[in-house]
């Protein structure tokens, strides 16, 4: 299925216009680092956790930010518009970032492909590329791509692909309903989606095969680890002397993988330090599949 680009760039057209002029929040960092990725944060859906991943943004600093693609979500928006205005203020921030010195690079995934025919162009400070080579401040070289290329569902059945994504939504769409139910009765948040990946034999088996795809291809290109995203599942270790690190998703786990100024790597779980979350029924738990937040490898 082919998306009209059309329909994200009034998205990206209103943000960026809006982001112009506001300059409105006075931010003040509390956490900075070398370098942060992030991915899968889906806007354009109802899953998007905007309001904790705008708080990501406000409050951490970096000199590199990449954008591990699933940015936007166009095969959602172009099946049911959906982009309110905590999604406006994400773009904004993202577009405020790069203004202010921030080198924002953006590698499109798959559901956010319609970028893919920007390579190499600068939308408002943020770089389009389809890949990158980054060097840690160790001198190690991490590979970066969205991990797409790696999906034989996407690859050679996408028809299927676009049906796990309209069950994927519906199961979001539960999951919704069901800790609504949850929040009443006092019981706290509880992810059905993350839960179904962790028992269903075949998922757990797809994740580890992708893991060990990308890995090896990473070999294959002569450099010391791979950082990426799509399966919405955080992780940082070693496969076969190759760092695989993914920086996981702002749907179901809010994490992101972080460089500290001595080249040391964290996946950061914010939903473990998020003010927003803290002491709130809703809060989402530290996710079941995803490294342990605080966790590091050097």
């Amino acid at each position: 299925m082919q998306h009209d680009p059309a329909i994200t760039r009034a998205a990206l057209a209103s943000a960026v216009s809006a982001a112009a002029s506001d300059e409105s929040v006075n931010e003040i960092p509390s956490r900075s680092y070398r370098t942060v990725w992030i991915s899968d944060l889906h806007l354009g859906t109802p899953g998007c956790q905007a309001a904790a991943l705008l708080e990501f943004l406000r409050e951490v600093e970096c000199e590199q930010l990449f954008l591990v693609g699933d940015i936007i979500d166009g095969w959602q928006l172009r099946r049911s518009w959906y982009w309110p205005q905590a999604h406006n203020d994400v773009v904004q921030k993202l577009l405020r970032k790069a203004r202010k010195g921030c080198r924002v690079i953006f590698i499109p995934g798959n559901h956010d492909e319609f970028a893919r025919k920007y390579l190499g162009h600068n939308f408002g400070g943020i770089e389009v590329a389809k890949e990158w080579v980054h060097e840690t401040a160790d001198g190690r070289k991490l590979w970066i791509t969205h991990g797409d290329l790696f999906d034989g569902v996407i690859q050679c059945a996408k028809w299927l692909a676009h049906v796990g994504d309209t069950l994927y939504e519906l199961t979001l769409k539960l999951n919704r309903h069901l800790n609504s139910l949850r929040a009443r009765l006092g019981l706290p948040y509880w992810s059905l989606s993350k839960y179904l990946k962790l028992k269903v034999k075949r998922a757990v088996s797809f994740i580890s095969d992708f893991e060990v795809a990308v890995a090896r291809e990473a070999r294959k290109r002569g450099v010391h680890g791979v950082v990426c995203g799509h399966i919405h599942h955080a992780e940082l270790r070693e496969i076969d002397g190759i760092l695989y690190a993914n920086d996981g998703d702002w749907v179901e786990s809010l994490t992101a993988l972080v460089e500290h100024a001595d080249g040391q790597l964290e996946i950061l779980d914010w939903s473990a330090h998020s003010s927003l979350l803290a002491g709130r029924t809703l809060a989402l738990p530290r996710p079941a599949m995803a490294s342990e937040a605080g966790r590091t490898l050097a």
